[in-house]
């Protein structure tokens, strides 16, 4: 398990929709540059539902040996079909990757009962650990944190990336799952008061556009230091508001493009950022830019 930061990566892709590889080998050699422990491949972030199965392992096989085991390689292998998922996760595996995380059944609006069958059995069939992705605003599905405690027994089932975005949540998350059983933040605007109550990273969209400063919010959390922490966490929030002012990755692609990356736009139904949020976006990164300097 890692601790401090794993970045969902986003996807590019040129104008004609093909991936961009080249842009993808340089994004993740960045990433592990500046100091990120994990790359999450095909999540929410990476647009994992539009990629087709051929792309989907592409960009894992490309992202196992542009680390050469530098940073720890997460495949995105949730569905609401776990046979699916069960298929996905045994194949993500055979490329290389070390861990699957896997999302909550949407559409299907399990009961917790059944989440728990869900998991276990993808658990049950994984020759490599699983991290749990609790987004309900994604899903219309939560994990109750009893229904995680209860997961966190299986021995395959050895994280969480809470993103529900309630701090109680979180705080309950924390109070059910056994010692060594690791927590990540999942968004961007919270990772003060995840990692204070005991999250031991997060998994971040804001660290495609700005690695070294969210592993710097990140380690300052891990050594304890809230006064570096608070400054950090403070400093980037504008940027993380605009990150989020439309739905991920739209903006996210957005500031890579304006960094030099050729992530080009999103594939349908997501469209790419209007004009007016995109200003505001790049703005605010210019502003931050400035205080670093």
């Amino acid at each position: 398990m890692f601790t401090g930061v794993a970045t969902a990566l986003a996807t590019p892709f040129h104008t004609d929709g093909s991936l961009n590889l080249a842009a993808w080998d340089a994004l993740i050699e960045e990433q592990i540059q500046e100091g990120i422990r994990g790359l999450v491949i095909g999540g929410t972030t990476g647009e994992g539902m539009t990629l087709t199965d051929e792309e989907f392992e592409t960009l894992l096989v490309r992202a196992v040996e542009v680390t050469d085991g530098r940073a720890t390689i997460i495949a995105g292998t949730g569905s609401n079909n776990t046979a699916l998922s069960i298929e996905k996760t045994r194949r993500a595996a055979e490329l290389g990757a070390e861990m699957a995380m896997v999302v909550t059944p949407y559409y299907n609006k399990s009961t917790q009962a059944g989440l728990i069958a869900h998991f276990t059995a993808i658990a049950d069939a994984s020759p490599i650990p699983l991290m749990l992705y609790n987004v309900p605003s994604r899903t219309s599905v939560a994990l109750a944190p009893e229904t995680v405690g209860e997961l966190a027994e299986h021995p395959r089932i050895t994280a969480l990336k809470e993103a529900s975005g309630d701090i109680s949540v979180m705080a309950q998350m924390m109070a059910h799952v056994p010692e060594g059983f690791a927590v990540y933040c999942g968004n961007d605007d919270q990772i003060l008061p995840y990692m204070a109550w005991g999250a031991q990273g997060v998994v971040s969209v804001l660290s495609n556009v700005y690695p070294n400063a969210t592993v710097a919010l990140a380690e300052a959390l891990l050594a304890g230091d809230l006064k570096a922490a608070r400054t950090w966490q403070i400093r980037l929030l504008p940027v993380i508001d605009e990150l989020f002012a439309e739905v991920n990755p739209i903006p996210v692609k957005a500031a890579l493009n304006a960094r030099g990356f050729a992530f080009g736009a999103p594939r349908l139904p997501l469209v790419p950022m209007s004009a007016t949020a995109e200003a505001k976006l790049l703005s605010a990164m210019e502003q931050f830019n400035e205080v670093r300097q």
